[in-house]
This record gives C-alpha cells, structure tokens and sequence, in this order.
C-alpha cells in the first residue's frame, strides 16, 4: 500500500507499506481460531458441567466456520501497538468474537434477517433447528462472560471488570441489541441520516468500537491513546457497515458466502440507500483518511491497523 492523503489540504500523510495483510490476517484468524476450538472442546469445559452434545456441536458449527476474526483480530492488533501480545490478549479476543458469533447466529433465523447461508455453510438453524439455534446463540453469548472473566485474561480483576462491563453495552440495549432492535423498526420506513447513523454505530460499531478500547486497555495504554483508538474503532464501524451495505447492493451471493440484495428487499434504511453509491464511496475515502490521521501519530509502528482499514474500506466480500 502506497497513500499520499490529505486532510483538509493541511497536512500530508503518506504510508509506505510492504505489508502482506491477507497473510497476517490469516496467521491472527488461526490463533484465534485455534483458541475458539479449545473453549468449544467438549474435553476442557469444567467436568462438573452437563455438556448436551447437540447444544455444544450447534455453537461449534456457529463459531467455528471460517470467518475474518476482524474484531478479535483488531483486539490484538491494539494490543500489540501498546506492547502487549500474549494469550491473554488472545482469550479476550476471542470472547469478544464468541460476543459476535452469538449475534450472527440469531440474525440469520426466520425472525431475524431469514438466512439459510452463513459463510457458505447451512446457518446453524438449517443445519440443526430452530430452538438449537437460539440456544446456541444464547450458550455462545454467556461463555464469551466466563472467558473475559478469566484471571489469565489479566492479573487485575479491576481490569477484567471493566472489560466485561465495556463488553456488555457494546452487546446489549445501548449497542448491538439496540441497534438491531431499530434497524428492524426502520425497515419500510423514512429515516434521517442522523437516526441511521445512530443505528449501524450502534448495530454494527459498538463492538468494532470496544475491539479498539480494548486492545489499547489491556496494553495499559494512556487515556489519550485510548480515546484516539475509540474513535479509531468509530471511523472504521462506519466504514464497515458502509462497505457492508454497497456490497449488499453490488456484490452477489457467490462473493458474499451469503444472501445479497436483502436490505432493499427488507426496506432497510441504509446510507447507501438515502445517498446512492458514489456519496457513499466518497464517505469511505474521508473514512480512510481519517483512520489514517489518527494512526500517524504512531508512524509505522501502526501498519498493520492502517491495512485492516484500507482492507475495511476496498473489501469485495
């Protein structure tokens, strides 16, 4: 990646990178995964503990199914940025990611966004039921608590504290739920552009948020680095559910691993819809730039999160 930006014609950011992204994002999704499939071992949950064989392969085929691993991913990418890469990082990552595949599970059922495809695999209620699905779903949610709550997460249980405090309202009525809840009230009616960017940075930003909160406060990061990768965390949610909803609108089934042309179909508000495309790419670039200003600060040491937003930005599935 070779980017001379400017912002506001004021100051010029330009990286140079030799960085190959897909393979480093392929070793950090590994990692992860890898991490995913011992919590969802039904050899290491606690002995004491029922384990319904049906209920454990449900969360398994949920979360063990190939996906980017973008917002555990950026939890240990922050991290890393302020000094921090082990595998305490790596099971706060991936509870954030069981957080996520929890809410892909329920969106896809009837009630929901009605999808049979999820990564181009059956989603969980096809391949198995209805009810196991929620269940699953619910299972999935509850575990992602246990494992943030984990003394090898961090030795301060303050620390472990207030990321599971963070964590719940990135998920809960103030975040992800609560973005759901008025995406679904929004379909087949007007909506503001202020109200749709109220739901997707809730929907879609509230966790993409917390990934960059906390990598940087499991680092020990200073408050005014915490703050800039907040709003670093904010730019690239907009701009993820940006490129999210033009592929939704361009891209095809094929691509996607999944339905496509389901917003329009729904009536979804979305930006795209209330701009049309080109608005909607030229947002992304001041996105991009954006993202960019707010990692200059730290040179090249930032690299690999630069990548990830321009991947965000230009990504075609």
């Amino acid at each position: 990646m070779n980017r001379a930006l400017d912002n506001d014609g004021k100051n010029s950011l330009e990286y140079i990178v030799t960085f190959d992204l897909k393979q480093h994002l392929t070793k950090q999704a590994s990692r992860i995964e890898t991490v995913l499939d011992k919590l969802l071992n039904d050899a290491v949950l606690d002995e004491e503990m029922a384990r319904p064989p049906r209920l454990l392969a449900a969360m398994r085929h949920g979360a063990l199914n190939g996906g980017k691993r973008l917002r555990p991913i950026l939890v240990m990418e922050t991290a890393k940025l302020f000094g921090r890469d082990d595998d305490g990082v790596l099971l706060a990552a991936s509870a954030l990611e069981l957080v996520h595949c929890y809410s892909l599970v329920h969106d896809d059922l009837p009630a929901m966004d009605d999808d049979d495809l999820r990564r181009g695999r059956p989603t969980v209620h096809r391949a198995f039921d209805e009810a196991t699905a929620i269940l699953a779903g619910d299972a999935l949610l509850t575990l992602a608590f246990d494992v943030i709550a984990n003394e090898d997460v961090h030795d301060d249980p303050a620390v472990r504290l207030r990321l599971s405090r963070e964590l719940s309202r990135a998920a809960g009525i103030g975040g992800m739920a609560g973005g759901q809840m008025l995406d679904l009230e929004s379909e087949h009616r007007d909506r503001s552009e202020a109200e749709i960017r109220t739901l997707q940075s809730m929907k879609t930003g509230a966790l993409l948020r917390y990934a960059c909160r906390a990598g940087a406060f499991l680092a020990g990061a200073p408050v005014a680095d915490l703050e800039r990768m907040s709003r670093f965390g904010d730019v690239i949610g907009l701009a993820f559910q940006l490129a999210d909803d033009l592929l939704d609108v361009e891209s095809n089934p094929e691509a996607m691993g999944k339905a496509t042309g389901k917003d329009a179909e729904a009536g979804k508000a979305t930006l795209v819809g209330l701009w049309g495309v080109e608005k909607t790419r030229a947002e992304l670039n001041k996105l991009l730039n954006e993202s960019e200003t707010l990692l200059a600060v730290y040179e090249g040491r930032a690299v690999s999160l630069a990548a990830i937003a321009d991947y965000i930005v230009s990504r075609s599935n």
